[in-house]
């Protein structure tokens, strides 16, 4: 990656954050990289949560507990679209296509975009829990 690149697309702390035991460092994340990473804690972070910045974040956590209808899951798409257009300038999002299982309490959102700079296409696949406690087994 040309130092052009790395400049635009940027260097941040990987997440969750980790630390390097030997070199006593967060262990940081560029490029591509990045931007998977910023994308994941844009999707994970609540409208408000940011106490300097309460703009920043997505409305996903406002579709838990909601009947998954075809009218749910365009809004929910278009929340996605919305935060990243407004807080992502690195990429051009191509797609958002969400699906789910009658089950499970999962919608699996695949997110097709290109990176700006590069031109290169890649995807996030961000599973969105819309039922809380869905993993916790029925007996103990």
């Amino acid at each position: 990656m040309s130092s052009t690149e790395a400049s635009f697309l940027g260097t941040g702390w990987s997440f969750p954050p980790t630390f390097d035991k030997q070199s006593a460092q967060v262990v940081m994340v560029s490029g591509e990289a990045d931007i998977h990473e910023s994308l994941f804690i844009l999707l994970c972070t609540a409208l408000g949560e940011r106490i300097m910045l309460p703009e920043y974040g997505c409305e996903v956590q406002g579709y838990v507990f909601q009947n998954v209808t075809p009218n749910w899951l365009t809004n929910l798409k278009t929340s996605i679209r919305q935060a990243i257009v407004n807080w992502e300038p690195r990429i051009d999002v191509l797609s958002i296509d969400a699906s789910t299982t009658t089950s499970d309490g999962v919608v699996k959102i695949d997110i097709g975009y290109v990176v700006r700079l590069t031109n290169a296409r890649s995807n996030v696949v961000f599973p969105f829990y819309y039922r809380e406690g869905t993993l916790v087994p029925t007996t103990l």
